[in-house]
């Protein structure tokens, strides 16, 4: 069975190339474009992973974070944020409230790929 993976980002260039990027490399996908979307694919779909961005309406991925950390049946979902906020202390609250991997836009496909593939077991 193929992993799952949820892409949460409301910009429209960065959805579509994730959303090839991760179903070339044979993930199952889908898309949330913003923070309540986001929450309510990571209940129906179940994805394995969550390729959260940290800027977006209705709920910041942050946000989106601190509610899936907060509900034990979502503990093995691993979240990789992915921002254009590379700050240290943007890093740091991403890491603090739950994230797995803190990403920074623009980023390396490759470097990506083998981050999520190590993330669910994989690599």
């Amino acid at each position: 069975m193929s992993k799952k993976i949820l892409i949460a980002d409301d910009e429209p260039n960065i959805v579509i190339s994730l959303e090839f990027l991760m179903k070339k490399e044979g993930f199952d996908v889908a898309v949330a474009v913003d923070g309540e979307e986001a929450l309510a694919k990571a209940a129906s779909f179940a994805p394995d992973l969550i390729l959260l961005d940290v800027m977006m309406p209705k709920k910041s991925g942050f946000e989106v974070c601190e509610a899936l950390r907060a509900d034990p049946a979502k503990a093995d979902l691993r979240i990789v944020m992915l921002t254009a906020k590379g700050r240290d202390t943007e890093v740091a609250k991403g890491l603090a409230i739950g994230a797995d991997a803190y990403v920074t836009k623009p980023f390396s496909t490759k470097d990506l790929v083998i981050q999520v593939k190590s993330l669910l077991g994989m690599a």
